[in-house]
């Protein structure tokens, strides 16, 4: 029984180390696209360096499902850039097109209003309330470029969850029992 035993706990062990190799990858793959992630971030001076267009605000130009590249410098922003901003109280951004750009002569910031391509009116009524300008601070970045139809798969994630959990699953139970 003593050579039994011992080969059974070898093989148990073999398992329990190719399980926690696997971990370890699995850890590596998450920690490398935070890495690339930050990267980006540091490169483009956006907190959000890929977005995806959630609506047809922005229609013909962009459409619902597109993922857009975004870069922030410190240029002035002109009217008819295409740029990305949150909203105080709002948690999605919104890609919307410049219209107008006000620029204060007393301090030099430059206020902007914004308005969708496929929309009547400006969007004055999605700021704050009693917000009439979007101020640099508001501003994610400018659009550079974009990929059509490949944010799909994100916003197919958001509006049916299931789908988005057992998709991470499969994928971790894949990297966990593949061997090398």
């Amino acid at each position: 029984m003593g050579l039994i035993g011992d080969t059974v706990d070898s093989i148990k062990s073999i398992q329990t180390r190719q399980l926690l190799n696997q971990a370890v990858s699995l850890g590596m793959i998450v920690t490398s696209a935070l890495i690339i992630w930050k990267a980006l971030m540091c490169v483009t001076g956006s907190e959000s360096p890929v977005v995806v267009v959630l609506s047809g605000s922005m229609e013909p130009g962009f459409k619902r499902g597109d993922i857009l590249f975004l870069h922030m410098s410190n240029a002035p922003i002109r009217a008819g850039e295409i740029v990305v901003f949150n909203v105080d109280g709002r948690e999605i951004p919104i890609v919307h097109r410049v219209i107008k750009v006000h620029e204060r002569q007393d301090t030099g910031e430059v206020d902007v209003l914004t308005k969708g391509d496929n929309n009547n009116g400006d969007d004055r009524l999605l700021y704050a309330q009693g917000q009439q300008w979007l101020h640099r601070h508001h501003i994610m970045g400018r659009a550079v470029g974009f990929l059509p139809y490949v944010g799909w798969v994100t916003i197919i994630m958001t509006e049916k969850p299931i789908i988005k959990y057992i998709l991470i699953g499969a994928l971790g139970l894949l990297v966990i029992t593949s061997k090398d």
